[in-house]
């Protein structure tokens, strides 16, 4: 057997995102082999998401729902669904997510997919009006960030895809995130909704 150092398990442990024994023992399965350990991890569905997210996913699916009313389409939205494999991309529990994903965002109508693509000067401007109403409350100096800060959290869940709760809780209870996270664990690969498009007639 290899000898294993703290520091190996430690780098392992963090960069898989598991516990010290799983990580001590995979190095031990391994033989050692630092990259072979993390494969292993992964086969085993231990390796963290945020890990998976560093792959590239370059398969996917276009997820759509169209929105019947009084006998014709009124609104139809498109999802990308990336993942990493073609295996993946064709099964029917991605492609069946893909397009409830689009249901979603028909009734959700975010601006973004992640807080990360939202735009800066529209959250800037956003957090200052709230501070500025804050301030207009009378509350204290002190607890305006907080209030501000809660405030815009509940602004993010309006508009961002990821933080909205998923809209049909008898199928899945928590966000649209949390739902890609759930899928990208089971199948093993990074899943991620790379953007859509929602056309609604009058709007």
């Amino acid at each position: 057997m290899a000898d294993l150092t703290a520091k190996d398990i430690q780098k392992l442990r963090v960069d898989a995102g598991v516990g010290m024994m799983d990580a001590k023992q995979a190095l031990t399965d391994a033989d050692g082999d630092f990259d072979k350990a993390f494969e292993l991890l992964r086969e085993r569905g231990q390796a963290s998401i945020a890990k998976r997210a560093d792959r590239e996913a370059h398969e996917g699916t276009i997820g759509t729902y169209v929105h019947i009313q009084n006998g014709r389409p009124v609104m139809g939205v498109m999802v990308e669904l990336a993942c990493e494999t073609d295996f993946v991309a064709k099964s029917d529990e991605f492609r069946e997510t893909a397009d409830d994903i689009a249901m979603h965002v028909s009734w959700g109508n975010p601006s973004w997919v992640t807080r990360e693509q939202a735009d800066p000067e529209e959250v800037a401007k956003e957090r200052d009006l709230l501070a500025r109403q804050a301030a207009a409350e009378g509350k204290p100096e002190a607890v305006v960030e907080r209030i501000v800060e809660g405030r815009l959290n509940s602004w993010y869940t309006d508009r961002v895809l990821y933080d909205q709760k998923f809209v049909n809780a008898e199928k899945f209870e928590g966000t649209v995130g949390d739902l890609v996270s759930q899928l990208a664990a089971k199948m093993g690969e990074n899943i991620s909704v790379r953007k859509f498009a929602r056309v609604a007639v009058g709007e």
